[in-house]
């Protein structure tokens, strides 16, 4: 797996994400602002047919449950220079999912995703701040659009705001980011977590509660494994 995304369920501990291209070890946490830390207690390392763990107990403590959703990506990262900033791409067209490393300017810029599709969501984490000041986690999705923005550890709504995604849409080759620290602080450095819809296999939208036992039907056109779901109105 190139991304392996853990909780513990039988405690509370945090959830971690551990990628290829930043290497084992080095989890961000999505209901944190905190940047990256490496230790090898955490996850080991990414394995040809699975993952090691550590004996941290964030993710192996004696008779603690946990659950784990992994990603195939790409493998190794490559240099994309679609973008007016470079970015390392470790990216799977045919599963539509991506991760991209990429260093702040502080300008305005766009970014190579390699995934040769738009993508439908975006989740974007500052790894390391010269500034010291650790960012929120930012969410493109499409239903919302390039105008608004949701931020992964917080409880509040989308809200609009021009400085994260700079209010364009991605393309087929790159997305754009704006001035804000969480997103382009000169010299911080990025990860970004692409996902473009493929049919039959994932499906991004969005659908209006009714507050009623019989629920909304949405059509995914498959059963789906995994279902993530944010509300993003009134937080």
């Amino acid at each position: 797996p190139d991304l392996v995304w853990l909780k513990e369920r039988s405690s509370t501990s945090s959830h971690q994400w551990h990628d290829s291209v930043r290497g084992a070890g080095n989890p961000l946490f999505s209901n944190s602002t905190a940047v990256e830390s490496y230790s090898a207690t955490y996850l080991y390392s990414l394995d040809s047919d699975g993952f090691t763990l550590g004996t941290s107990g964030g993710v192996n403590a004696s008779t603690d449950t946990y659950v784990a959703w992994c990603w195939k990506a790409g493998g190794a990262a490559v240099t994309n220079n679609d973008g007016t900033i470079t970015s390392q791409v470790s990216a799977n067209q045919t599963a539509g999912f991506s991760i991209v490393s990429y260093t702040g300017t502080a300008s305005a810029a766009t970014i190579g995703h390699g995934l040769n599709k738009k993508p439908n969501m975006i989740i974007v984490k500052e790894r390391t701040s010269p500034g010291n000041s650790p960012s929120n986690w930012q969410v493109y999705h499409s239903s919302l659009g390039a105008t608004k923005r949701i931020q992964l550890n917080l409880s509040l709504p989308a809200d609009t705001s021009s400085s994260i995604w700079n209010d364009t849409e991605p393309t087929s080759d790159v997305f754009s980011i704006s001035t804000s620290g969480a997103m382009n602080e000169n010299g911080g450095t990025y990860i970004a977590y692409c996902w473009a819809e493929i049919e039959g296999y994932s499906k991004f939208g969005s659908y209006i509660g009714n507050g009623s036992t019989d629920g909304p039907f949405v059509y995914c056109g498959f059963k789906p494994a995994w279902v993530m779901v944010k509300r993003v109105t009134t937080g």
